[in-house]
């Protein structure tokens, strides 16, 4: 049943039941940051969602950005309900592996996140990222308001340009609002994963050109 299937997401008739309650417990604080890990989060604080390959390697990217306040891992995008890790490998969970941001937009704005975002990966991909081959490792944004919609199509459209101009092909990264699409947190041994083992795998490779920033924002 877990056998990797990397050719198309499944339908919610083909998904994956999943469960009414989460198989795992997720609680404690960031390992590297000394925050907890799932909210509710303190009130002046935003969220942004990220799917960008291996999670392991796309968590510490944000992390180490001043003014995230927390990260942490898990799925999203897809119909299962309360998946596990082994499922969303399966590929019949249709979730991709996710990082969640929260942070401080006094002083780190949704623009820069996008821009470590877009240039940590190759968003032309597909379901890869590099020698990541599956549905699990595909580009996404999963975004809380309109405005964060907005801005996070406008930055992927100034990129597309770039990616084009150096020879790649088209972004396929799926932009959708996060209303209706939850975010499961992943296992505990996987949140922060390489503060953990230093040596583990990452697989977050970018494809070379600077992302732009300051990408005009049209809030509403």
């Amino acid at each position: 049943m877990f056998a990797r299937r990397t050719s198309h997401l499944p339908t919610p008739e083909q998904a994956l039941p999943g469960r009414t309650e989460p198989a795992f417990t997720v609680a404690g604080t960031h390992a590297v940051l000394d925050t907890p890990l799932l909210g509710p989060y303190p009130e002046h604080l935003a969220v942004a969602d990220f799917g960008l390959g291996c999670f392991w390697g796309a968590e510490r990217v944000f992390w180490e950005q001043d003014g995230v306040w927390t990260t942490l891992v898990g799925y999203q995008g897809g119909h299962t309900v309360h998946p596990t890790y082994e499922e969303v490998c399966s590929g019949m969970t249709g979730h991709t592996e996710a990082v969640r941001v929260v942070y401080d937009p006094e002083k780190v704005d949704y623009g820069r996140l996008l821009k470590l975002f877009w240039e940590a990966h190759d968003p032309t991909q597909g379901f890869r990222q590099g020698n990541d081959v599956g549905t699990q490792y595909r580009s996404a944004v999963y975004t809380h308001s309109p405005a964060d919609q907005k801005e996070a199509e406008a930055s992927r459209d100034a990129y597309q340009r770039l990616l084009t101009a150096s020879g790649y092909g088209d972004i396929t990264t799926e932009i959708l609002p996060a209303e209706g699409r939850p975010f499961y947190a992943a296992e505990l041994y996987h949140q922060q994963y390489l503060h953990k083992n230093p040596a583990g795998y990452c697989g977050i490779g970018g494809t070379g050109v600077s992302c732009p920033v300051g990408i005009a924002r049209t809030d509403g």
